[in-house]
């Protein structure tokens, strides 16, 4: 099973994509976290990507496709890859068709959260969580017992993310359209796009997931 999951920052795509690894044995592909990976290791791979970011250029599609190349190779055929910010250019999704041919794959599913952008920004902008444990917690879904003292291990400080505020946000989900809106065409023609409510309860977005994933 190959699919990508498509959705803003906030969308809860991180925790969808680890219950499906969790669940199904996946990996999950995140390029972000690929190429750090790459550059922390020092692979030829990583020494290109580095070198490029040290100049403050953007890398390339052949780098990126090349880390996708590795990484389906090291895994093996039978794990299913969760592809997570990749592709975002139609040349990108060329290039993974490509890649996955050559590994014998094909991708499966092409699955979107979709999100009401005002409730998104809400869901964001009242995120903070605790500076000792890490404990998350929002001003109005999930709010300590005791106001102002962490459930978890009673620290009283807390702290936010300087970019959860709404222009930030708003930017981000802008980006995230101008990114996504040339690749969903592609997929839409196989027949392969599937949208699920991201702004649903976290375990109906998981069924549906799994619903969808059963075929």
């Amino acid at each position: 099973m190959n699919i990508i999951l498509l959705g803003p920052p906030g969308a809860g795509k991180g925790t969808q994509a680890q219950r499906l690894v969790e669940r199904h044995g996946m990996r999950q592909l995140s390029t972000g976290d690929m190429l750090r990976a790459a550059v922390k290791a020092g692979t030829p791979v990583g020494l290109q990507a580095k070198a490029v970011m040290e100049s403050g250029g953007l890398v390339s599609d052949e780098i990126v496709s090349a880390l996708i190349d590795a990484e389906l190779e090291a895994m093996g055929p039978a794990a299913g890859a969760i592809f997570d910010g990749y592709p975002r250019t139609a040349p990108q999704a060329e290039s993974l068709d490509a890649i996955l041919a050559k590994h014998g794959r094909s991708l499966d599913h092409v699955i979107e959260l979709d999100v009401n952008e005002d409730a998104l920004v809400e869901r964001i902008t009242g995120r903070y969580t605790c500076a000792a444990c890490g404990k998350g917690y929002h001003d109005r879904f999930e709010q300590p017992a005791t106001p102002g003292v962490c459930d978890k291990c009673g620290g009283t400080e807390f702290k936010r993310r300087p970019d959860d505020n709404e222009d930030t946000v708003r930017t981000r989900m802008a980006e995230y359209r101008a990114k996504t809106a040339p690749i969903l065409p592609i997929y839409e023609a196989r027949g392969i796009v599937a949208r699920v409510d991201g702004m649903a309860d976290l375990d109906a977005v998981t069924a549906s997931l799994e619903q969808i994933i059963a075929g």
